[in-house]
């Protein structure tokens, strides 16, 4: 038997394949393809505090090996997700996880307050790419003083396990998962879109509404596992890897690179059961290459005797 299962502290995951945020709605739209439950956990789709209507049309364009997107977390609210889906989501076998967005800094506190009370969701995931509507729409995460004051005051209002979401749209992303960590985060999960753009040469305008957008998928893939392995190396709570991946081996190159657990994007578009697949070729490889546990393989090109 391979042991492929994950902790955050005290909270264990049976596999380390999650779902990515925005990605795989509440869960239920994929119940007609498999059991969510199998799942690692589930990140559900980003909540704000009040209801949000999004970016306006159009908001999604394919590009080469990915996609952009300027949905603009398009969601009832907090107290639409409170009474019509916690109940839902709640009879998941698995961890059920929220990732929570905000303009302003009492934003993140007031949804972090709240969602302590539910008691099936053992953890949040903070989404620190929102823009800050009091700095000009700086996103909190680009910025090192604005990201500590948001990750330390969610944290001190936050009981249970915190996931850092980090922004890719920066200098020195290790910066900024060394702030996360000494602000008490358990966790940090890497990365966000890339911020890129498309221009359609027929109309000669932009392919979004918003001009620029989040660009995700394979072509990130790269850049996302460099990231990665520069953060492994440079804390020591665990690391969750974001982009572009596909299959089996790409997910395997982020373990392998330092990676404790991944999150699957992109790859539930084209592939519903995508996350599945992974989980049994994860199983699959380790047990082929005689390792019995999957911590075995995490940094694996780090250790010296490689």
């Amino acid at each position: 038997m391979v042991n492929i299962g994950f902790n955050i502290g005290d909270l264990h995951f049976k596999t380390p394949v999650l779902t990515a945020s925005g990605t795989f709605g509440y869960g239920s739209e994929f119940d007609d393809f498999f059991d969510v439950s199998i799942l690692g956990g589930i990140i559900l789709k980003g909540i704000t505090l009040e209801p949000r209507e999004g970016n306006p049309y159009p908001r999604m364009v394919e590009t080469p090996s990915g996609m952009l997107n300027s949905v603009g977390l398009q969601n009832k609210g907090l107290e639409y997700f409170e009474k019509d889906i916690y109940p839902q989501v709640s009879a998941y076998n698995t961890n059920v996880l929220l990732n929570i967005n905000g303009s302003t800094v009492d934003d993140y506190i007031a949804l972090a307050y709240r969602i302590n009370k539910l008691e099936k969701i053992p953890a949040v995931e903070l989404n620190i790419s929102c823009p800050n509507v009091k700095m000009g729409g700086m996103a909190f995460g680009t910025n090192t003083e604005t990201a500590r004051t948001v990750i330390k005051k969610v944290r001190a209002v936050y009981k249970k396990k915190l996931i850092v979401k980090l922004s890719p749209n920066v200098t020195d992303i290790v910066d900024f998962a060394c702030i996360a960590q000494e602000e008490g985060a358990d966790a940090v999960s890497l990365i966000n879109t890339i911020l890129g753009m498309a221009i359609d040469t027929k109309s000669m305008k932009p392919f979004l509404s918003t001009i620029t957008g989040g660009l995700s998928g394979p072509a990130v893939k790269p850049a996302a596992l460099r990231m990665v392995w520069q953060v492994a190396k440079a804390v020591s709570i665990p690391v969750i890897g974001i982009g572009g991946i596909m299959n089996t081996s790409d997910a395997l190159e982020f373990f392998l690179a330092g990676a404790s657990a991944v999150q699957i994007g992109t790859a539930s578009f084209i592939d519903p059961k995508a996350s599945v697949r992974i989980i049994e070729g994860l199983e699959q490889y380790l047990g082929e290459k005689g390792f019995s546990n999957i911590k075995e393989i995490v940094g694996y090109i780090n250790k010296p005797n490689i």
